[in-house]
């Protein structure tokens, strides 16, 4: 029997601006993959040409029975140059909230996701005295154009991303390395003293980032209630299902303070944590445990049920309901993707009934899109995308998708 959600429950798909709009040429991460040296294996170049194909794309998400939509506003568009802020940018994004609400589509907004102006990360981005009151004001601005009309606000896309790599020991000693000659040179280039992005922080930093974007995260949450008081705000984070065999407690524990545990207790002053899970950690006495069986793109074991364990975590520290902001699985394999989704589901569905209260579910990602310093080769999407035509075309798994929720949404 299909599992009942509830009736006002977010189905949807999440996309993020810099992944799949293209020629984001004013910000930050624009200006990294066209560094020397740089972590960046591509450039995005025009991605997905989503900046264009947005109605399109739109159509895609209503046409699968869906009733969310979750992207990001580029900063980066809307102020190119510090206080000079783009009509035709925020014109845009209002188009997308209108063209959501028109389909039928509730629009989940994120306010940063990863990315900024060029001009904000080499003033110091969030280490900057004022970047809690630049974010603010970007929020507030976008909040004055049609925030009357989105129906949830994540103000950052997994701020954790960095500590959770480097206390899941996912990056090579060498990438640090790496990292720190590309800020260098990307410094140097931009006339700074130093030069930084959302999701290319030193590991030495990590610690004063953190501060800088708790407090930016409590003052955007500040503008964005002052505009619309019932609207709900909080933030998303990166999170695996950290489980321990007996004897692998201490180092669970541990990992989940490092990763996870200062953002869910800031989270518990918000109105919602979002979730982004793509993978269970096994935890032993002498380091991690990897189990048998069939893995994903990342190299770690296909778990559906990580989604179940990571939801119940975040509600459990928090206190305050889950969005299911992201969750996916790296695969060229489609397979794979069409049954992990449902089975995923599944599990969610039970932590719901056990009274663990989740708001949605967005799967990560609609379509194959420019995935970081990994370039195009990773594939999360629903759809393939052309890179030359750029067309786009349904996976298995995008049906798959489409028939759960029907039924999901018809019971």
């Amino acid at each position: 029997m299909m599992p009942a959600f509830a009736p006002d429950f977010h189905w949807g798909v999440a996309t993020a601006g810099h992944q799949v709009e293209g020629d984001n040429t004013d910000s930050d991460i624009w200006f990294l993959e066209n560094t020397t040296p740089s972590l960046f294996q591509e450039r995005s170049g025009p991605a997905c040409r989503n900046y264009e194909r947005w109605a399109d794309d739109l159509d895609i998400v209503e046409a699968l029975g869906l009733s969310a939509y979750r992207f990001s506003v580029e900063w980066s568009r809307i102020e190119p140059a510090r206080g000079e802020v783009s009509p035709g940018a925020l014109d845009h994004y209002e188009r997308i909230v209108d063209g959501c609400l028109a389909r039928g589509l509730a629009p989940l907004v994120t306010f940063n996701h990863f990315v900024s102006p060029h001009w904000f990360s080499a003033a110091g981005s969030w280490l900057q005295g004022d970047a809690a009151a630049l974010f603010a004001d970007q929020c507030a601005r976008v909040m004055d154009r049609f925030g009357d009309r989105i129906a949830l606000a994540v103000t950052f896309n997994e701020p954790n991303l960095e500590q959770f790599l480097h206390s899941s020991g996912r990056l090579p000693a060498f990438v640090e390395g790496i990292k720190a000659d590309m800020l260098a040179a990307a410094a140097a280039r931009a006339g700074t003293d130093r030069y930084f992005a959302g999701n290319v922080i030193p590991a030495a930093l990590q610690a004063e980032f953190q501060e800088a974007q708790t407090r930016a995260h409590l003052s955007a949450k500040a503008a964005i209630k002052s505009r619309k008081g019932d609207l709900p705000v909080g933030l998303s984070i990166a999170i695996a299902d950290e489980v321990a065999v007996p004897g692998g407690e201490e180092r669970r524990d541990a990992k989940r303070a490092v990763a996870y545990d200062h953002w869910l207790r800031l989270a518990s002053d918000d109105d919602f944590i979002g979730v982004q899970n793509y993978e269970r950690i096994v935890h032993g006495p002498g380091g991690e445990v990897v189990p048998e069986g069939p893995v994903n793109g990342m190299g770690t074991v296909i778990e559906p049920d990580s989604l179940a364990g990571a939801v119940r975590y975040a509600h459990e520290v928090s206190g305050v309901p889950v969005l299911v902001t992201e969750h996916g699985i790296q695969s060229d394999d489609d397979t794979q993707r069409a049954a992990f989704t449902p089975a995923a589901l599944d599990g969610l569905a039970s932590e719901i009934a056990s009274g663990v209260p989740v708001l949605g579910y967005c799967h990560w990602t609609l379509m194959d899109n420019f995935e970081w310093i990994f370039g195009y080769g990773p594939k999360l999407g629903l759809f393939s995308v052309d890179r030359t035509t750029f067309e786009r075309t349904p996976k298995p798994s995008a049906s798959v998708y489409e028939e759960y929720v029907r039924g999901a949404r018809s019971n």
